[in-house]
């Protein structure tokens, strides 16, 4: 397990070093790079703390900690995609209501160019 842990490790100092980069990049922007942010950090506490990890496994009732590792790494990242998928979903209806607004816009300034606008 320990060299599983070492591996994950790396991956969260890598992760936190990539979101890092994208955001001073200026390819992420800060409040959407929290949640992954947060991700790499609750990795690397999970790497770093294989008592914690034999906690969490005999908490949930799992016998092999391996498990448990894979079932939270699935359950952090599921967070994080679940995050994302409200900020996707805030960002179509902000884009369908601009649409709206752009044909009423357009809608008008026919009307004003044709001289039906008074």
């Amino acid at each position: 397990m320990n060299p599983l842990l070492n591996l994950l490790t790396v991956a969260s100092v890598a992760l936190l070093f990539v979101v890092l980069r994208s955001v001073r990049g200026r390819h992420v922007r800060v409040e959407y790079s929290v949640s992954w942010l947060a991700a790499a950090l609750v990795l690397l506490v999970i790497s770093r703390m294989p008592g914690l990890l034999d906690a969490a496994a005999g908490w949930a009732g799992i016998k092999d900690s391996s498990i448990t590792f894979l079932l939270l790494v699935l359950l952090v990242f599921l967070a994080v995609f679940y995050r994302t998928s409200g900020v996707i979903s805030d960002l179509k209806d902000m884009n369908i209501a601009l649409a709206q607004r752009v044909a009423i816009l357009e809608y008008q300034l026919g009307q004003v160019r044709n001289g039906e606008g008074k």
